[in-house]
């Protein structure tokens, strides 16, 4: 166990929030998105949800809604939503209630998602 006492309460509260994202292995993610697609989870509390997605090519997704806003940034790859092309460094926030969506991926993608 680190010996915190010699840190600030922000600096033991900002060590809870680092992940290692290339020490975590992908998982399956479930029945929710197509057969292929993988997930790293990188937070999962009442406060809201990270993940990175990686959706195989060929991926499809039709159109939902969530609850909470939800963002998306593009690390690799590219994605397609309703005949636009977004590729990585592409940012998108998609508020509560909205509908999103059919995504579909012709080259793969790894996505960092959000919700909160």
């Amino acid at each position: 166990m680190p010996d915190y006492s010699r840190i600030s309460r922000m600096e033991v509260i900002m060590l809870d929030m680092i992940v290692n994202c290339n020490s975590m292995e992908w998982q399956d993610a479930g029945e929710a998105y197509p057969r292929g697609t993988q997930i790293k989870v990188l937070r999962d509390d009442e406060g809201g949800r990270t993940v990175i997605l990686k959706v195989p090519k060929g991926f499809k997704i039709e159109g939902h809604t969530h609850i909470k806003t939800e963002q998306h940034f593009i690390l690799k790859g590219q994605y397609e939503m309703n005949g636009q092309v977004y590729s990585q460094g592409t940012y998108q926030l998609i508020h509560p209630q909205m509908t999103h969506g059919p995504f579909t991926s012709q080259t793969g993608a790894e996505i960092l998602i959000t919700w909160c």
